[in-house]
């Protein structure tokens, strides 16, 4: 699972200065994951994005919080709780913190990393659990380009993209930081299209990601579509990675700005 969050959400902005005109601080996606196992699509985990508005002693944040979760007839096949949360500017979307909390398959990972804009640097806590149950942390500052973002704040991020312009062709080139690295991905726009969801029938724009790493497989392979309205809200997304392909399909929506 995670990479197939890495291949759905890899792609962040460098217009940390757009307005957020598109989510509110109340809004909950919930999504179905499907795998493909032996020729056959099938329904995994739930993944659950919510946003929220938090306080704290200097200002008000946006929490964005994706949580995924396998269904529990999955869980003895291979158990996944996954959490990825972002602090960020209500207005602007830019992040001051992310944390990511995974555990699949007895597989634990946990990575804090706190984001210094004026310096551009990144205070990164990694965390790992060995067989014997103990953890031991790696604690590191990384220095960033001024535009690189989170893989939780990128998804959100591409929302305030202005796309009812863009022509079939257009790129946008991004940075974001996974793992301690940074990795260049860009975003290219395939056009609109019309397509049925959970949610009704929706005119999208459809968006295609390259990256030159080893999680994103191919530039037509990692498709998203966003609604084609204020809101920009992913409906669907289809992925490859090393071990297979999938798909992320919309269930429901609820406290959506516009």
């Amino acid at each position: 699972m995670r990479n197939l969050i890495v291949a759905l959400l890899v792609c962040s902005t460098n217009l940390l200065t757009a307005q957020n005109t598109a989510v509110s601080s109340n809004e909950k996606l919930v999504f179905t994951a499907a795998y493909n196992m032996s020729g056959i699509m099938t329904d995994l985990a739930e993944v659950t994005m919510e946003t929220q508005s938090v306080k704290t002693s200097k200002a008000t944040l946006l929490h964005l919080k994706c949580k995924a979760t396998t269904y529990s007839k999955w869980d003895n096949f291979f158990k996944i709780r996954d959490l990825y949360e972002s602090y960020v500017s209500p207005t602007t979307l830019k992040p001051y913190m992310y944390k990511r909390d995974i555990n699949e398959g007895g597989y634990y990972k946990f990575m804090q990393y706190k984001f210094k804009h004026k310096s551009n640097t990144v205070e990164s806590l990694k965390r790992k659990r060995r067989k014997d149950g103990k953890t031991w942390d790696e604690n590191k500052n990384i220095s960033i380009g001024p535009s690189t973002i989170d893989i939780i704040t990128t998804i959100y991020q591409i929302r305030t993209l202005n796309l009812d312009g863009a022509s079939a062709g257009k790129v946008f080139n991004f940075t974001v930081i996974f793992d301690n690295e940074e990795h260049k991905v860009s975003l290219i726009y395939k056009g609109k299209e019309t397509i049925s969801t959970a949610v009704g029938r929706k005119s999208c724009h459809k968006l295609a990601i390259a990256a030159q790493t080893e999680v994103i497989q191919g530039s037509n392979n990692n498709l998203l579509w966003l609604t084609a309205d204020a809101n920009k809200i992913p409906v669907y997304a289809k992925f490859k990675i090393p071990v297979g392909n999938g798909e992320l399909k919309i269930k429901s929506a609820s406290g959506l700005l516009n």
